[in-house]
Formats: structure tokens, C-alpha cells, sequence
């Protein structure tokens, strides 16, 4: 299964977002996704376990408890694979924020009294 089949469901980026926090045990994930979710407990386990199959997340036993945390691997392996994206939306976004950044300047200089404020700013004196 692609990571992103798994990471396309609400429940699962969820839970991982609550694990994101630290470890926790199945049953105080499955109490968070009850409340958000309407979801038992057994359908949360199997959530859990499709994640932890897949390797986004790691289960410890302790006694009678399985603690459960997110393994940060898988999602620096998604992360990897999105940063081919980054590269070519990056400097599109810098120029957009160029832009933007200069049709600021320009309506706050066609405000009346822009150029005697601005004089005096570079004069180093204040209003």
C-alpha cells in the first residue's frame, strides 16, 4: 500500500497527529478518536494497525498495555518524496510574494502624504 493511501484517510492522519504529541496507549487513542470520530475501539485497532504495518507508526507492549508512537522514518520518506514538489512550487511562491510585496509599496506611495513620510524615514527622523 503507497503512503499516501494511508495517509488519505481523516482517522489515520489523526492519529497520527495525536501520537505526534508522545507515546499513548491504544485505549487513550481510541478514546480521542471516539470523540472526534464516532468510532469504536476495534475499528480504531485496526487503524492502528494498518499504520503500524505500514511503518508510520511502532507499538510497545508494557504489561498489559500496547503504547503506541509514531515512527518518524516513514514520514521523513514522505517528506523526501514531496520535496521534489517543493522545488518547483518554491520560487514560483518567492516571486508571488515578491509581487505582492511590491504592489504593497506601491499603493501605500500613492497614499496622500506617502512621500513626505518616506523622505523622512530615510531621514532618520520621526513623524
Amino acid at each position: 500500500m503507497h503512503a499516501f493511501d494511508i495517509l488519505g484517510d481523516p482517522v489515520r492522519r489523526r492519529i497520527l497527529e495525536v501520537l505526534a504529541g508522545g507515546e499513548l496507549t491504544s485505549g487513550a487513542v481510541s478514546e480521542v478518536m471516539r470523540r472526534e470520530f464516532g468510532i469504536s475501539q476495534p475499528a480504531v485497532s485496526q487503524h492502528l494497525r494498518v499504520l503500524r504495518d505500514a511503518g508510520f507508526a511502532s507499538v510497545r507492549p508494557e504489561g498489559t498495555r500496547r503504547l503506541y508512537t509514531v515512527n518518524t522514518e516513514a514520514l521523513r520518506e514522505v517528506d523526501a518524496w514531496l520535496d521534489n514538489f517543493r522545488r518547483a512550487v518554491t520560487p514560483p511562491l518567492m516571486a508571488l510574494d515578491t509581487e505582492i510585496a511590491r504592489g504593497r509599496r506601491e499603493r501605500r506611495l500613492r497614499e496622500p502624504g506617502a512621500g513626505e513620510k518616506d523622505r523622512r524615514k530615510g531621514q532618520g527622523s520621526s513623524p
